[in-house]
This record gives C-alpha cells, structure tokens and sequence, in this order.
C-alpha cells in the first residue's frame, strides 16, 4: 500500500519518468542559443567573406573562439533532444533505437568536429 500522496508519486516524473528533466534542459539549451546566436552573428558577421588571414586572427583571439564553440555545441545537444523527442513520437521498435543511436552519434561528432575545428584555428 502506497501512502503517498498523489503530488508525491508523480513530482517532476511523467509517465517516461524524466519528461520534466527533457522539458527543462530543452528551455535551458533554448535561453542559452537565444543569448549565443546574436553573438555568433556579431563575431562571424565581420569576418563573412574576408580572407583567410582575418579569419585566423579573429578566431585566435578568446571571446569569438569560445563563442564558438559553445553556440556549436549548445545548438547540437539542443538538435538532439529536439530531434530524440520527434523520434520518439513518430517511430517505434527497434527502428525508433536505431535512429536514436544514429541522431546521437550524428549530434556528438559534429559537435566535436566543430569545437575541433575552432580549437586548430586558435592555436
């Protein structure tokens, strides 16, 4: 016999047992691009369409580097738990495992080609 309440059983658990968890990394991913973007569009915008020299010397300098970065990162792990919940909804069996699978490797390699990719440029 459970003698908890009905608030108890369920608190911050759905039916999966992390939906609350999902909900707030996704806002918290949400807030971070929202502040990253404009900033990766500041940073690259003065660089679009010069050499490859300008290029180099912007991105060794620290603020741009880890501007980045983190935009890079930040948008692959928040296109992960997008993509994972869309998986999720709309496949079933082993087909929605596989590509689960397939959208995290994606997701983690691209975000580490990024960062190093970046990283050679500013050393």
């Amino acid at each position: 016999m459970d003698f908890r309440t009905d608030r108890k059983r369920v608190d911050g658990l759905g039916s999966a047992k992390d939906g609350t968890e999902h909900h707030w990394k996704m806002t918290l991913s949400s807030w971070g691009l929202l502040i990253l973007i404009p900033l990766f569009i500041f940073t690259f915008g003065s660089t679009l369409g010069s050499d490859y020299e300008t290029a180099v010397a912007v991105y060794s300098r620290p603020f741009p580097a880890i501007v980045a970065i983190l935009t890079l990162v930040v948008g692959w792990m928040h296109f992960k738990g997008g993509v994972q919940v869309l998986i999720e909804d709309y496949t079933h069996g082993s087909t929605r495992t596989t590509l689960i699978v397939i959208t995290t490797c994606l997701s983690y390699a691209a975000a580490v080609a990024g960062t190093f990719a970046i990283v050679s440029i500013a050393l």
